[in-house]
């Protein structure tokens, strides 16, 4: 849980490849008790994430606190307990009033614990407007990128991840 928080809260403006993933790989390896929102939690009371995470970010580093406060006081600790916790929009909202938390993030923190999404952001943004797409705003463009997905027959999440990998040159 806690790569999955990093992940979110670290992940905008990033290059996900060559900077984020390998911090992520390294802090599940350094911090196996973190795999809970407990043990995550419990990490970040003694130790400097920005240290571990080796990105310093106030921020970034700010809202990773917030979520995981967030999640232990409302009883999720495993990432089957944060996908069941998201069918709620009571719990979506609360992760709203996050610092640094809007809607793209939550999608995406869904899809990191299985839940099949589309998470808009630059790249989905680009590849729309490449398609003759308008501007439009986020959810009416997750809804643009949703109906798609059923027309073409495709789920929706692995639909907006084979965008992604395509717009943003990842391997």
């Amino acid at each position: 849980m806690g790569a999955v928080i990093c992940d979110a809260s670290f992940h905008a403006r990033c290059k996900y490849e060559a900077a984020l993933r390998p911090r992520l790989l390294r802090l599940q390896a350094d911090w196996p008790d973190a795999a809970t929102v407990r043990g995550f939690q419990g990490r970040l009371a003694t130790e400097d994430l920005a240290l571990a995470m080796d990105f310093n970010d106030s921020r970034k580093v700010a809202t990773a606190h917030a979520i995981t406060g967030l999640l232990a006081a409302n009883g999720v600790d495993t990432r089957d307990d944060l996908h069941a916790w998201l069918d709620h929009q009571a719990n979506r909202a609360a992760l709203r009033t996050v610092k640094g938390v809007g809607p793209k993030s939550i999608d995406y923190i869904g899809n990191l614990v299985g839940r099949s999404q589309v998470a808009v952001d630059v790249h989905l943004r680009a590849f729309a407007a490449d398609a003759g797409v308008p501007e439009l705003r986020y959810e009416q463009l997750r809804t643009v990128y949703e109906e798609a997905a059923v027309l073409l027959g495709h789920d929706e999440g692995a639909l907006e991840h084979a965008i992604w990998r395509h717009q943003s040159g990842a391997a």
